[in-house]
């Protein structure tokens, strides 16, 4: 075992013990690689209907997955950390091969002439191993379905401040913001609990999802099964220049373990552009690949490397987690997607159906028990002061239905074959940011149920302007700040206590009072504020580190860090929320505290007494902020009800179908739900100082499949 560990584990341990003095609160294009040696045996042509109950990973496909990975670390001489999760989350394996490194450092500029930066996770160096192995392959598979294979490269070339990362003066990447997501501390995503078999999903990531290559997902018979995580080099970080091609050691050993399981061709990110531009998906060839071939699982476990618990994640079936259990431990079956036990299942189609009566084909997320975890409800809130203004049980459920008829019939952005309908998430909340209806369409990619709560949640927060109790600029106020955790020093010397960044750091206060000042609006988000309607586009203008999204002569929006302290481990408002939570987490898998609670919000983290609490919760926001586009809050005539939030293959159809579902609800009911006045849209602000206003919604021009109608989202 790494020595770093167990010394950390103490003194930690000792730390928080001695400052709290009580038991722990709980509470532009690119060229493609040549893949033409990939096995092809996927089966080439699915869209969405492939996935039967054979559809999952055995424990001998997994263990073919390890040994073709182990094989290609010892080629290259290397030790390295393996991760299998199955299309849900479930983590499957979790392999370590003897003397990898225990501990890994979070870093944007390890391996560039950039310098370094700090604050957030920047250079926070006691990241577990398999909490990045983890994140990575829940990432791949979390980002790819039938119509698509994406990889963690692919995530790190989309969430960057310039798209691509390195182009100057172009926008940010059009998931800017969605590592973020599928947070350990979720409400919405499940937990795995000691002892027990993969479950229904969709489950959470270690680290949110990751941008550091070596993350791949895995196919079988062209549908996803699940995916592999690698890590080998000791840093979690992501592609800064991508200009050229870059064997890096993670993505080759994942590769490896890729074989016989790889994406179809037609599927792979490298043949789906966004935006115009190619996708990345992976730098490496099997040509590049020293060793084609492996060893018996049988014969490298427990002789080059071992099994191991991850606290939260994997028991391998065994209830001890220490060292001395490893021996024990055994590779898990994975759960089939979308049959009976697997948390996402078809949905009744008397329930949900199309203007027609037809069925609208659609999914749900359920328990264990196959029972409808977010069935449509109503709101018990009572904006403006009003109960009688809350959404009904019949209107949540239209806002559904319209959502994923219109998703039927638009055209994906980022799907093959080209032409095929929109895969999306859904959800439908009140005021409070409390979860009224939540439902998806097949084949939807798994990240999309988390961020389109998420982006839910952020448009009704920040459109809550006069709410009259709970105002935002309040609850903001009250939260602790981020204590952000600097590098360790190696060897591992804690006399002086753990070391926190005091510089530089950013106090929610602040980021209330920079908002205002940067709208000239002085009381926005305030209980006398105006009436002010914010969508996740207008929310991500205002989080970006060049306003309004890529001029490198703009300022930094007021809840974006500012340049040379921005960086994607160190957003802004989005990170800082959730932060404290994050090193709870960290903490919790190294064996030092409880687990964090289900709200990233509110935390103390390391603070000097009671830490890792959160009395100071923000309930509407218990799974975080998102900042790219896909939401637009809900009105009665001009009285704030509600936000949907919706995610899948393509923001602006993400922004259509929002937008176009609330519209077209009220036409269906006859009634006056109604999307956000125009005189109250954050693009109406006049904004001091700057040529050009906050955005609201973008829809495309002729989203329908088979239908030449254009500028669908005009006049409304």
């Amino acid at each position: 075992m790494n020595s770093k560990w167990p010394l950390l584990v103490v003194m930690l341990t000792a730390i928080l013990l001695s400052s709290c003095g009580s038991e722990i609160d709980n509470s532009g294009e690119i060229a493609s690689v040549d893949n033409s040696d990939i096995p092809d045996n996927t089966g080439m042509g699915c869209s969405g209907q492939c996935v039967t109950a054979n559809s999952l990973l055995t424990k001998a496909d997994i263990e073919q997955v390890i040994s073709q990975a182990v094989a290609e670390a010892e080629a290259r001489q290397l030790n390295a950390t393996i991760a299998v999760t199955d299309r849900l989350g479930n983590v499957l394996a979790v392999f370590r091969m003897n003397n990898a490194d225990e501990l890994v450092t979070v870093s944007s500029t390890a391996n560039t002439s950039l310098p370094k930066i700090a604050g957030g996770l920047e250079n926070v160096n006691i990241i577990p191993d398999t909490m990045a192995a983890i994140a990575k392959a829940i990432t791949a598979v979390y980002i790819s379905s039938e119509g698509n294979a994406f990889s963690t490269r692919t995530a790190s070339q989309i969430i960057q401040e310039n798209f691509n990362p390195g182009e100057n003066n172009t926008p940010s990447g059009p998931l800017f913001g969605v590592q973020f997501s599928q947070l350990p501390c979720s409400d919405f995503n499940l937990r795995f609990t000691a002892m027990s078999a993969p479950g229904a999903g969709p489950r959470r990531s270690p680290l949110g999802l990751s941008a550091d290559p070596g993350g791949l997902p895995l196919y079988k018979a062209g549908t996803p099964v699940g995916a592999i995580g690698v890590i080998s080099d000791g840093i979690y970080g992501l592609d800064k220049v991508i200009s050229g091609f870059d064997l890096d050691n993670d993505e080759l050993i994942a590769l490896a373990g890729t074989l016989g399981f790889a994406a179809p061709l037609d599927r792979r990110g490298d043949v789906i552009t966004i935006v115009g531009k190619t996708a990345r998906f992976s730098d490496a060839a099997v040509a590049d690949l020293l060793h084609q071939s492996s060893s018996e699982f049988s014969s490298i476990n427990n002789r080059i490397g071992h099994l191991v618990g991850v606290p939260g994640y994997y028991d391998g079936g065994q209830a001890d987690l220490s060292a001395n259990g490893d021996a024990m431990r055994n590779v898990l079956t994975g759960i089939a997607f979308g049959q009976s036990g697997s948390g996402v299942i078809p949905a009744d189609p008397v329930i949900f159906k199309d203007s027609k009566g037809d069925s609208l084909d659609a999914f749900i997320f359920a328990d264990e028990q196959d029972v409808n975890r977010y069935p449509a409800i109503a709101a018990i809130d009572s904006p403006s002061g009003d109960a009688t203004n809350q959404l009904t049980k019949i209107e949540v459920q239209e806002i559904l239905n319209q959502a994923i008829e219109l998703a039927n019939k638009s055209r994906a952005q980022i799907r093959r074959p080209t032409g095929s309908q929109a895969r999306v998430s859904v959800a439908i909340v009140d005021t409070n940011g409390t979860i009224l209806g939540m439902a998806r369409t097949r084949d939807a990619p798994i990240f999309g149920s988390d961020v389109a709560l998420q982006k839910a949640r952020t448009a009704v927060f920040f459109s809550s302007s006069g709410k009259l109790t709970n105002a935002p600029a309040d609850l903001l106020r009250a939260l602790p700040e981020p204590l952000y955790l600097d590098a360790l020093p190696t060897p591992i010397d804690l006399s002086n206590g753990i070391p926190l960044l005091s510089e530089p750091k950013q106090e929610f206060p602040e980021y209330v009072s920079a908002l205002q000042t940067f709208l000239g609006v002085e009381n926005a988000l305030e209980t006398d504020g105006p009436p002010s309607a914010f969508s996740d586009r207008s929310g991500g203008n205002l989080s970006r580190p060049s306003f309004p999204d890529g001029p490198v002569a703009g300022p930094p929006g007021p809840l974006s860090k500012v340049k040379g302290q921005w960086s994607v481990f160190n957003v802004g408002l989005q990170s800082d929320l959730i932060y404290n939570s994050l090193i709870q987490h960290v903490a919790f898998v190294l064996g030092v505290v409880p687990d964090v609670g289900q709200n990233c919000t509110g935390n103390t983290g390391l603070a000097g007494s009671l830490p890792f609490t959160n009395n100071n919760k923000i309930v509407g926001l218990a799974n975080g902020v998102q900042i790219f586009p896909g939401s637009v809050p809900i009105y009665r005539n001009d009285v704030l009800i509600g936000s949907i939030g919706v995610s899948g293959d393509g923001i602006d159809q993400d922004d259509m179908i929002s937008f176009l579902a609330v519209h077209q609800t009220g036409l269906a009911l006859g009634n006056d739900i109604q999307n956000a006045p125009k005189s109250i849209r954050a693009d109406q602000i006049d904004i001091p100082n700057q040529s050009v206003r906050l955005r609201y919604v973008n829809c495309p021009q002729a989203p329908f499949i088979n239908s030449n109608t254009s500028d669908v989202c005009n006049g409304i």
